[in-house]
């Protein structure tokens, strides 16, 4: 099965030009922990309710920083016609819960989370990733 099988399609996204408060604000209003930052439909970065907490507030950050200021670049992202197994594995090994998914064109087409694979897959890789996610191990910062 393909990651194109059980992705999320209608993905909600912030410019790194947004402040931190706004992003909590949707973060909020979604009971979403991490949103894509992109630009232009280009994926630059993901945002996560940490990244505010230990990034921005810890650090004396206000709600009026920038999202780029905060945000998490260099993302583990799959690919729209990723396996999901191998999709599962690369969430493990990055001790992540979501990852952005990525069309032929590099362009944010949407997003697969642990719990899109546990609905949508009869097969381990749900449970494989969620092992791997909560494995003790380096910090991430992902979401």
């Amino acid at each position: 099965m393909k990651i194109r099988d059980v992705m999320t399609r209608d993905v909600q996204t912030v410019t790194p030009d947004q402040t931190a408060q706004e992003a909590a604000a949707f973060m909020l209003r979604e009971d979403a922990g991490s949103m894509p930052v992109s630009d232009g439909g280009k994926l630059i970065g993901m945002i996560t309710d940490r990244d505010i907490a230990v990034r921005g507030v810890a650090r004396g950050y206000g709600p009026e920083t920038q999202v780029r200021e905060l945000m998490t670049d260099n993302v583990v992202c799959a690919r729209i016609d990723d396996d999901v197994e191998e999709v599962a594995m690369r969430m493990s090994e990055a001790q992540v819960r979501r990852l952005p998914v990525l069309d032929e064109n590099e362009q944010l087409c949407g997003i697969v989370s642990l719990g899109d694979l546990s609905r949508e897959t009869n097969d381990e890789s749900a449970h494989h990733a969620l092992e791997g996610v909560s494995a003790e191990g380096d910090q991430h910062s992902q979401g």
